[in-house]
């Protein structure tokens, strides 16, 4: 199942790449933004509630459809470009598995503890005492 996830935010990504092809920028402009959503992980220096609602908000796809839809709607390019940016960010990062953040802390997510090893015993190896 996992691998599915994997391969639908793959698509995702894709379609977020996909659609930054109709908007009149030049594609440096997509590798320039592509990593400026981590911005919001600034806010874990003010603690990690406000980390938490930080980086949730700057790595929500519905907010990113939002965003781009207003920028359609209102015919502001900007927000177009906004907009698929947050969305192909968003989807990369779930790819890789780090998801929305909860306010435990930033390796807390609702795809998991991130950062976290998990090895099974077979993987382990022998274990010596």
């Amino acid at each position: 199942m996992k691998t599915t996830l994997k391969l639908e935010e793959l698509t995702m990504l894709l379609l977020g790449i996909y659609v930054f092809g109709f908007l009149h920028y030049e594609w440096w402009w997509f590798l320039v933004l592509f990593l400026g959503p981590d911005l919001g992980m600034i806010g874990y220096a003010f603690g990690n509630k406000a980390g938490a609602v930080l980086y949730n908000l700057f790595h929500h796809r519905g907010l990113a459809i939002l965003i781009f839809l207003a920028g359609a709607f209102f015919l502001i390019p900007v927000l177009q470009l906004a907009g698929v940016i947050l969305f192909s960010h968003a989807a990369f990062d779930r790819m890789l598995g780090y998801g929305l953040k909860y306010k435990k802390g930033f390796k807390y997510t609702h795809l998991g503890e991130i950062g976290k090893e998990k090895m099974t015993k077979k993987e382990q190896g022998p274990q010596l005492s």
